[in-house]
């Protein structure tokens, strides 16, 4: 545990003595505020922000962020005001001690929307100030050296957040070194099991990695004198969870990921990084394929370094990376390695600053555009983790998306209209669909029309958060025009058996009506029938009965003589569940859903019980005759554990024309596996010819829709 003295003294070494001072008078402050307060483990509470500001210290912060970082739990857990923290350490201090304090005084109705309240206003104050995040960070990283003292429930609950939100944000930042610990400390707490066996495996395996690490070293050390290059050979340890993640996504045994010996070689220049690849390539021969250039194109949060992988001695392989020291500083301490406020016109020219600010300002447009906290946090945390495509606009610009994304994601990516807009895309000047998912090293050219509109089928596929909010968004707006249309063929399906037309209803009785709702425009009445939020049948009588109160009798809301036509294109206010995937061919029934419209599903869906009780809401519908559209459906089956198997089922699925949107694996026994299929179909028809194909699979039984 760090005490005064011991921060004081290390920030002396960059410090002068007036921030020093500055900084002392931050603790009596904030010891005076937390006087009588302890933390779960009995100590006093102090030493919590003490121990904040020493990880900051660390990392050779400004006096601002120590200040901040000692009391930022004043506003939050005692009297003091935010005004005060103003008054006395000024205006700068203020605004990041209340951008890292929770929400105060405010009640959620679940755990999950008070962090997606707190992340929202944490990321928002971010994008103000980024020294907000390495305070948070700071402080997450004591809470989680310290988690002994809480009950198991919480200690869980904690490390799962930090695992899911704050170390991919410390990876974004480029902030090694804390990303570690995190990883770490959230493993050991959220899988203890898995960790101490890890850790029994790894202390086995040591001592034979030893003598080939060292032979491995000695050659590299070797042929880097005989071409008389200066450098630093670090042998890279694996982390543990990083091992465990390599061994559960790859379905890897432990010596598989852990026979990989790992190097680092730090040089004077850029130029020379590019000369010790040649020298290492002579010297052992490289892998195809796994030579990577992040000094040309560096990730987002502005890492740079070559990679290569090598067949070493006894065959192992070899993964060596490549950089100049500034470089490795950048790959340890991220944003930290340039800091903003240490140089004005350095931290200017950073690249790791400048992509921080860009990845922020994305964020901000992320924050207008979404409709509440929980997509927000969503849609931020698909965006962090960014594991990089690089591809090319037709003038050469380069633009990063994450892997698995689209064309949809590059034409958000390079402006939002674009995106709107997008009718199709020419990869490496051939026809593609917008679905085509990008690798790196090519160049995209997005066609668009001015009259073209997002499609909401887009959303299926996107993988950026910048794609998923916009086209959200603009569907949001959509959705009215879409409620207002749906509800006036909805109203008139009712007065035609009735005997009689909207067009032809006197504006007495329109008016009659609306006022009764309280309502000003006739849109607003046909929007809330489309929206399921007035029955049209009730509506439909009081239009025809001169606004007279009418209850609606059982019959009313469920003739069959005239059913509602479903063409499957109708958008946001016609939506298809995913409890039974109705297509067209299958019986179907619809029912009105405040603020969803219609929601049709198939007549023998268990989920449909629910409405039993409430005939009102039932809405007599079929498919047109004639629809051109698919349709994603769910198929199960059981395969036979047995290589090929997975590949043949989805060629299968190809040859029938039939689009594969996700597999899912739910069960995997000794012998057989049960797979779960989401196919695009046009329709009953299409989908019985897929299943008849695979049933003549040998390896592949009881197959099965939903």
């Amino acid at each position: 545990m760090q005490g005064l003295n011991d921060l004081l003294k290390k920030i002396r070494t960059y410090l002068p003595n007036d921030q020093v001072e500055e900084v002392h008078n931050a603790y009596l402050f904030g010891a005076e505020a937390h006087e009588g307060q302890h933390r779960v483990s009995g100590e006093p509470y102090i030493y919590h922000p003490l121990e904040v500001a020493y990880i900051l210290a660390d990392m050779h912060m400004d006096h601002q962020t120590l200040i901040a970082a000692l009391l930022h739990d004043v506003i939050e857990d005692t009297d003091t005001a935010k005004k005060e923290i103003s008054k006395r350490f000024g205006k700068s201090v203020a605004e990041l001690v209340d951008g890292v304090s929770k929400l105060t005084q405010v009640t959620f109705d679940s755990v999950e929307q008070a962090q997606a309240h707190n992340f929202r206003k944490m990321l928002m104050a971010m994008s103000n100030d980024i020294r907000v995040i390495l305070v948070k960070l700071a402080d997450r990283l004591h809470n989680m050296r310290t988690l002994g003292a809480l009950p198991p429930d919480k200690r869980r609950r904690i490390a799962r957040e930090t695992l899911e939100i704050y170390v991919p944000i410390a990876q974004r930042l480029g902030l090694n070194t804390i990303r570690l610990e995190l990883e770490e400390l959230g493993f050991t707490t959220l899988y203890p099991m898995r960790h101490r066996i890890l850790v029994e495996q790894v202390n086995k395996a040591r001592g034979h990695r030893k003598e080939v690490i060292d032979k491995i070293r000695n050659a590299l050390r070797r042929r880097l004198r005989q071409e008389k290059i200066p450098a630093k050979i670090y042998g890279r340890e694996k982390h543990l969870y990083g091992i465990y993640q390599k061994m559960w996504e790859n379905h890897l045994s432990f010596n598989d990921v852990y026979d990989v010996y790992a190097f680092r070689i730090i040089v004077d220049s850029v130029n020379t990084c590019y000369q010790v690849v040649g020298t290492v390539h002579n010297l052992y021969r490289p892998v195809p394929g796994k030579f990577k250039d992040y000094i040309a194109i560096p990730k987002a949060n502005g890492y740079q370094s070559l990679h290569t992988v090598l067949f070493g001695p006894f065959g192992v392989p070899i993964e060596i990376q490549i950089r100049t020291h500034e470089m490795n500083d950048v790959a340890e301490d991220g944003i930290a390695a340039h800091w903003l406020y240490k140089s004005e016109s350095r931290g200017d020219r950073s690249g790791a600053h400048k992509r921080a600010r860009e990845w922020l300002q994305s964020i901000i447009e992320m924050q207008q555009t979404a409709g509440n906290p929980e997509e927000f946090l969503e849609n931020v945390k698909v965006d962090l983790f960014p594991d990089a495509v690089y591809a090319f606009t037709p003038k050469g610009r380069i633009i990063e998306l994450p892997r698995g994304a689209t064309a949809v994601d590059f034409a958000y990516a390079i402006h939002t209209n674009l995106g709107n807009s997008c009718t199709g895309a020419r990869i490496n000047r051939r026809l593609a669909p917008l679905s085509t998912q990008l690798t790196s090293g090519q160049t995209v050219e997005i066609i668009k029309s001015p009259g073209a509109q997002p499609n909401p089928a887009w959303l299926n596929f996107v993988i950026t958060a910048r794609a998923r909010s916009n086209i959200r968004h603009y569907l949001k707006n959509m959705k009215a025009n879409e409620a207002v249309a749906l509800g006036r063929r909805m109203l008139n399906r009712q007065l035609e058996l009735l005997n009689k037309r909207y067009v032809d209803l006197e504006h007495e009785q329109i008016d009659h009506v609306l006022a009764e709702y309280k309502m000003d425009s006739e849109d607003e009445l046909l929007r809330d029938i489309g929206l399921g939020n007035r029955l049209a049948p009730l509506i439909a009588r009081k239009l025809t009965l001169n606004g007279e109160d009418i209850l609606v009798k059982e019959e009313d809301s469920r003739d069959s003589s005239a059913p509602l036509q479903i063409k499957g294109t109708e958008g946001m206010v016609v939506s298809f569940p995913k409890c039974c995937y109705p297509i067209p061919g299958d019986p179907i029934i619809g029912f009105a859903s405040a603020g969803r419209g219609i929601v049709i599903h198939t007549q023998t869906c268990k989920n449909i019980a629910e409405y039993r009780n409430h005939p009102e809401k039932w809405i007599n519908v079929k498919w047109e005759d004639h629809i051109d559209r698919i349709f994603p459906t769910l198929l199960r089956m059981n395969a036979i554990n047995q290589r090929g198997v997975l590949a043949t089922v989805a060629s299968a699925i190809s040859d029938q024309e039939a689009n594969i949107i996700n597999v899912d694996i739910k069960d995997k026994g000794d012998r057989y596996t049960k797979l779960e299929f989401v196919v695009e179909v046009r329709n009953r028809k299409h989908l019985a010819d897929v299943m008849r194909r695979l049933r003549g699979i040998k390896n592949v039984s009881n197959i099965s829709r939903r």
